[in-house]
């Protein structure tokens, strides 16, 4: 079991907070100074730069944080793993680089680990406001991942590393992140942690996030996930506990459904369309609450265009968990992905 966290020093025990990045100039600064002006005193701060091409490191230099730099970009469970080696805290809080923490978030979450002996981690939670506000789809994007997070709140077996502090025994115990893994790193280790220890997703932890601001790579990203964890999903015969949930897969596949029947109205007339228009209700009806929280937030134009932009979102997830389906039935090393080998942490 994790050691407690109780009398004398190890009430304020030092956390080593590890800050992946790769080329997020735009948001680096707001991340490292929101760092700086925690309330928690005990904090050691690392930049871990994944081979970056813009300024990211003349930033965090210029802002007096330690720099560790990666031989070549691994991604970034390469970049995590070079954190958790070269930090000395007994507590590690992985940030992203385009995640700005609240004030109290470091304070709070060794507070929750303090309070919850048992809990390996303890993740945040983005609040509904992007943290640079550029697109409309960002800010769909803030408000559909701050719902769908919140609504998860408690126990969960899907890691959410952009805002979430793990202790170094726990760390030890699991294991290095999978550097073979480049979009889901972080449901593998929410798995293989949570086979041992609770996992705390806590809207107490709370930052913003520098959201996707443009369409189509939000698409991208979201269909490469959907691929890549099928072979986990298949292994575990099971989804994940919060945020993944299997009503919103359902939602996903119904709207991937409601697309691909619209064909069929050239030949079934009215009868398609009904069907096609059915499969889009079941979509809607999957994240029905998620829709209300945003009407009563936005109004009902916005909620007009979050809709249509979830649509779109859940056939890109649909559609990559199909191609991932394809891809393991005819692809044994495919099926391995997530098999047990798991490299060593670089250094």
């Amino acid at each position: 079991m994790p050691g407690p966290l109780t009398d004398g020093a190890a009430e304020q025990p030092l956390v080593s907070v590890i800050v992946p990045n790769y080329n997020y100039a735009a948001s680096l600064e707001l991340c490292l100074r929101a760092i700086q002006e925690q309330t928690y005193p005990h904090i050691e701060l690392l930049m871990v730069d994944d081979g970056s091409t813009d300024n990211s490191v003349e930033i965090a230099r210029s802002l007096g944080v330690t720099v560790v730099r990666t031989p070549r970009n691994l991604g970034v469970a390469g970049a995590r793993n070079l954190g958790i080696a070269e930090s000395a805290g007994e507590i590690c809080f992985f940030v992203d680089s385009d995640v700005a923490l609240a004030p109290d978030a470091v304070a709070t979450a060794v507070r929750l680990l303090r309070e919850n002996p048992e809990t390996g981690a303890v993740c945040g939670i983005h609040d509904p406001e992007p943290l640079i506000r550029d697109s409309l789809v960002e800010e769909y994007r803030g408000l559909q991942y701050h719902y769908w997070s919140v609504s998860s709140a408690g126990h969960i077996s899907f890691l959410f590393p952009a805002s979430c502090a793990i202790r170094r025994t726990v760390l030890e115990e699991i294991g290095p992140f999978n550097e073979r893994l480049r979009n889901t790193e972080e449901v593998d280790y929410g798995h293989r942690l949570t086979q041992r220890h609770p996992l705390l997703l806590s809207p107490e932890i709370r930052s913003r996030h520098d959201h996707d601001a443009e369409l189509v790579p939000l698409l991208r990203k979201l269909f490469r996930r959907g691929h890549a964890r099928v072979p986990l999903y298949a292994e575990r015969r099971k989804f994940a506990r919060g945020f993944e949930t299997s009503s919103r897969a359902g939602g996903s596949l119904a709207a991937l459904a409601s697309l691909a029947l619209l064909p069929s109205a050239a030949l079934l007339g009215w009868y398609g369309l009904i069907a096609a228009a059915l499969a889009l209700v079941v979509s809607l009806a999957a994240d029905a609450g998620m829709y209300r929280f945003v009407a009563r937030r936005r109004g009902l134009l916005f909620t007009g265009y979050f809709t249509a932009v979830h649509w779109l979102v859940n056939v890109a997830i649909a559609a990559g968990v199909v191609a991932g389906a394809v891809h393991w039935l005819c692809s044994p090393a495919f099926r391995r992905l997530y098999g047990p080998a798991v490299p060593e942490p670089a250094r």
